[in-house]
């Protein structure tokens, strides 16, 4: 499969852009010119296309955000999007769209058959969601396959509220995971496609007991052609912007040892792991041929979030997995949060120069690289490129600005 130019917008110019001009004898041009210009070709390919053969199957394109939740009537009707929340995806939908299949994380149940939560008193300080059961026709409008339930909102109005929005979700044709020894299958892109999504709280598939987690990895990747994991964990706020190599904790709760886990869920055969939790976007890296994405920042949460500095930034990976579910390559659309809560996409790429700087700090000389733009790709999922020839210069992409202190914690 061949990515086409779906964005309704240009992130970025072309790398080109970021060439400096050569000074070199025009007898020299006929010969280096298209030498570099092929060289700067094969850099910036999406790997699929470099890798991809005769007759082998087309690559699967996932395409995932991280916490959606489209507004809520608890505690009062004010903390719900106009328009009954009409156009609240219309800005974004395209990039969800064009996939083999869209994953999204439901913060929060779709529900009005339960007013009582055990949660808190109710009042502006009880932060518990219920979403109107209508606005499950915007997700799979936007194009949304799977979902995860797994996190510490989905049960905020009880069991009842846990079932009606497992009903709901099916009637509109989206599948889930998340309560425990629950997984979701389905059918994209020619193969078949599972999910399996984790929390810190044994409310949902338990992420803090990696052996009980492995072997539920396990027994669904024996059933699929590709094993996508999904987890909620992490510390929260933008102090949290760091993936630490140690148990994480939060107001006193064990919110996962994260690296620990995701690669332990790779060894047991997932193919693709996809993080939230922290309300923010965190870092990214390969392990043995597989994608790691630690969070992927608030997407659309409406209401009743803090949305300042990088709790605002959000994105949409897209992400090219091989027969085998290797990661080819993919790359980043980066969004950002309006007013209360109205996502559109970035221009500006914000959440595509944090998540780069955070993939350098957390996880320096791996085979991950994210280009100023957005690419991904991985050095090892790639030929080798041949040498510059000796009279061109390497390129030298211009340094990221200092970036000042993030705004405050959630």
């Amino acid at each position: 499969m061949t990515p086409k130019n779906d964005l309704p917008f240009t992130i970025y110019p072309s790398p080109l852009h970021f060439v400096r001009t050569l000074a070199m004898p025009r007898r020299f041009a006929s010969v280096v010119a298209p030498t570099f210009l092929l060289v700067l070709a094969l850099a910036v390919a999406p790997a699929h296309a470099q890798q991809q053969g005769a007759g082998e199957p087309a690559a699967l394109r996932i395409r995932a955000a991280g916490d959606v939740m489209l507004g809520t009537d608890f505690p009062s009707q004010k903390h719900l999007p106009p328009d009954s929340a009409a156009n609240i995806l219309s800005a974004v939908a395209p990039l969800l769209q064009n996939a083999d299949l869209t994953f999204v994380n439901l913060e929060g149940p779709i529900a009005d058959r339960t007013t009582s939560t055990g949660k808190c008193d109710p009042g502006e300080n009880c932060y518990a969601f219920r979403t109107p059961p209508r606005y499950a026709r915007f997700l799979s409008g936007a194009g949304v396959d799977v979902v995860s339930l797994a996190n510490n909102h989905a049960a905020d109005f009880g069991r009842e509220g846990q079932r009606q929005t497992i009903r709901t979700l099916e009637e509109h044709g989206i599948a889930w995971s998340g309560p425990p020894g629950t997984t979701a299958t389905l059918e994209a892109g020619g193969r078949r496609v599972g999910l399996v999504a984790f929390h810190t709280a044994r409310s949902g598939n338990y992420l803090n007991d990696h052996d009980a987690a492995a072997a539920l990895v396990d027994s669904l990747a024996r059933t699929v052609d590709v094993t996508l994991v999904s987890f909620h964990g992490g510390a929260e706020g933008s102090d949290a912007l760091h993936v630490p190599d140690t148990m994480e904790t939060f107001y006193g709760e064990q919110r996962g040892h994260l690296r620990a886990f995701a690669r332990r869920v790779v060894d047991a055969g997932a193919d693709l792991v996809l993080g939230h939790g922290p309300h923010v976007p965190r870092g990214m890296e390969i392990y043995r041929g597989r994608l790691v994405a630690y969070s992927l920042g608030n997407f659309a949460t409406y209401g009743r979030f803090n949305l300042s500095g990088p709790l605002g930034l959000g994105m949409v990976l897209e992400a090219e997995l091989g027969p085998a579910g290797r990661f080819l390559g993919g790359r980043l659309l980066p969004t950002r949060q309006l007013g209360e809560g109205v996502p559109v996409p970035d221009r500006r790429g914000e959440a595509v120069r944090l998540v780069r700087r955070l993939s350098r700090a957390d996880f320096p000389g791996g085979p991950f690289t994210i280009l100023p733009g957005g690419r991904l790709f991985s050095r090892r999922a790639v030929r080798p490129l041949p040498p510059l020839p000796p009279t061109v210069p390497a390129l030298d992409a211009p340094a990221l600005p200092s970036r000042p202190a993030v705004g405050a914690a959630q």
